[in-house]
C-alpha cells in the first residue's frame, strides 16, 4: 500500500493523465475540431511527457529538497527528456510529414500507371505518425502543468 503514498509517483501519473485529456479540448478551442483521439497519442498541447518529468522533479523536490542527490538526478533527466520531446522526435515527426508527402506522390503516379483506386484498403500502406515531438511552447506548457499540479497536490498527502 506504500506504492499509493508515493507523492512523486500518484503526481507523475496524475500528470500524464491531466496532460493527455486536456488535448482534446485545447484542440477543440483552438481549431473547432474535436479529436477525442488526442487523448491516446503523442505530440500536441501541452507535453505529457514534460507535465510528467516536471511533476515528479517538483515533488521529489518538494519531498527531499532542492540540494538532495535524488532532486538533482530527477532535475537532469527531466531536462534532457524535455530536450528530446522539442529536438529529436519533433524532427522524426518533420520527416514523416516529407516522407508521407514522397508516400502520396509516389501513390499518384501509380494511380496513373495502374489501377490503384480497386486494390483493397489492406493492401495500401499506411501514414507515418507525424505528430511525435513538441513545439518549445508544448514542452513549457507540459512542464508548466506538472509544477503545477505538483504543488497544488502535495498539501493532500
Amino acid at each position: 500500500m506504500a506504492l499509493f503514498e508515493n507523492f512523486p509517483l500518484i503526481v507523475a501519473l496524475f500528470a500524464i493523465f491531466f496532460a493527455q485529456g486536456v488535448k482534446v479540448p485545447i484542440h477543440f478551442i483552438a481549431t473547432k475540431e474535436f479529436k477525442p483521439g488526442l487523448a491516446f497519442s503523442t505530440g500536441g498541447m501541452p507535453s505529457s511527457h514534460s507535465a510528467a518529468v516536471a511533476a515528479v522533479t517538483t515533488a521529489i523536490g518538494m519531498e527531499h529538497g532542492l540540494s538532495s542527490g535524488l532532486f538533482a538526478a530527477s532535475c537532469i533527466f527531466s531536462i534532457i527528456i524535455m530536450f528530446d520531446a522539442t529536438g529529436i522526435r519533433r524532427q522524426a515527426g518533420e520527416q514523416a510529414i516529407l516522407l508521407n508527402m514522397l508516400v502520396k506522390d509516389f501513390q499518384y503516379f501509380i494511380e496513373e500507371a495502374k489501377v490503384w483506386s480497386k486494390k483493397e484498403e489492406y493492401e495500401k500502406k499506411q501514414e507515418l505518425k507525424e505528430l511525435l515531438g513538441h513545439q518549445p511552447i508544448e514542452v513549457f506548457f507540459g512542464g508548466l502543468t506538472g509544477i503545477v499540479l505538483a504543488l497544488i497536490s502535495y498539501p493532500l498527502f
